[in-house]
Parts: C-alpha cells; sequence; structure tokens
C-alpha cells in the first residue's frame, strides 16, 4: 500500500469506498496506492441530526457498506459544508446552487469531514476534520456565471475550492485537502497507526 511504519512497509491493500474522483486524485497525489470500489448508501440527515455527527456516520455506513478480504484496509469520507448548524450537501439543482451560494458570500463557514478506517467489518479509527472557510462578498452575477459553468452541481456546498470558486476564497483555517473533499495528513497518520501487525 506504500504505508510505512517504523522503517517497515506495510502490506495491506487500501480500499477507498467512494467514486469521487477529487479523493482519488489526492490520494495518488500523496503517493498511496489504492483501488476503487465506491458505496452506495442512503446519505439522508437524520431529523436533528448535528453535522459532524452526520458526517461520521455517513463515513463510517459507506466504509461498511464495501465488502473488503482479510488482507484489505477500507477507507470511507465524507464532506459537507456546514453554515451555522444547516448542512449545505450537493445541491439539488442550479436554483438550489445559487440559493447555497448566495448564503455563503461573505461569511465564515466550516467544512467537515468524517473519516473512516476499517477492516474485516471492524472500525478501526473514526475521526473528524474541521476547516473554516471565509469567502468573499458574491454579486448575483457573479453568482449566476458560477452556477452557469456547472462546477457547483456536484459538489458539498456548491463549491469547489481547487477550481473557479477560489476566486472568492478569502483565507481558510484548518487542512486545504479537507476542503477539496479528504485531509490527507489525517488520512495517512490513520493508517499508518491502524495498521495491521507486522510480523
Amino acid at each position: 500500500m506504500g504505508i510505512i511504519r517504523a522503517g517497515v512497509r506495510i502490506k495491506t491493500t487500501l480500499v477507498l469506498a467512494s467514486r469521487s474522483p477529487r479523493r482519488a486524485e489526492l490520494l495518488a497525489a500523496a503517493g498511496l496506492p489504492f483501488v476503487v470500489r465506491a458505496a452506495d448508501i442512503d446519505e439522508t440527515p437524520r431529523p436533528g441530526e448535528m453535522p459532524r455527527d452526520y458526517v461520521l456516520r455517513m463515513a463510517e455506513e459507506k466504509a461498511r457498506a464495501v465488502p473488503g478480504t482479510d488482507s484489505e484496509t477500507v477507507l470511507a469520507a465524507d464532506t459537507t459544508v456546514v453554515l451555522g448548524t444547516e448542512i449545505l450537501g450537493k445541491p439539488v439543482d442550479s436554483l438550489d446552487a445559487a440559493r447555497m451560494l448566495t448564503a455563503l458570500a461573505g461569511q465564515r463557514h466550516e467544512v467537515l469531514t468524517g473519516v473512516c478506517v476499517m477492516r474485516r467489518g471492524v472500525t478501526l479509527a473514526l475521526e473528524l476534520a474541521s476547516t473554516a472557510v471565509w469567502f468573499s462578498p458574491m454579486g448575483k452575477q457573479e453568482i449566476a456565471e458560477y452556477v452557469a459553468s456547472g462546477e457547483p452541481l456536484d459538489k458539498a456546498g456548491a463549491y469547489a475550492i481547487q477550481g473557479i470558486a477560489s476566486r472568492w476564497v478569502k483565507r481558510i483555517e484548518g487542512s486545504y485537502t479537507n476542503v477539496v473533499g479528504l485531509p490527507v495528513a489525517m488520512v495517512y497518520r490513520l493508517l499508518c497507526v491502524s495498521a495491521p501487525p507486522v510480523n
């Protein structure tokens, strides 16, 4: 898998339980070999469920939904944008995307990612990453043009920090890769501490 702990390379196959191209790109850029086995679960928040509880539950359910062999380590993650206590998931359409961006413009929000590492159906690690993001004000025409680009339509919170939306990101506090979709440093740490024993 490319994980080295105490100078010894750990032999396990990493399974990414996600079809997100952004998560795959981040893992590949970090030099972590993996295979994709996407999870298919109901991602509807429960009534009254807090955002942090939601992303942790989603990450664990995604990991559990993906079968793995004894020699495989399953990695699952769920990312959402939170404004106050409101979960801003992927917009359902262009109007919903414009609504989210209007709410985020000129405001501070959080990007939360739940990360789960599982082997043989047992959760070995379950942690939360949080990044604060500050947006500049956005005019109605800017929002309309951004939505028309198509970029926001499959992104939590209706924006991609690594894309056109970078124009309006004044600053962040926390992991940049978390906002993209996977807190890579956290993931690497969790994979190292949960790696199978070295014989």
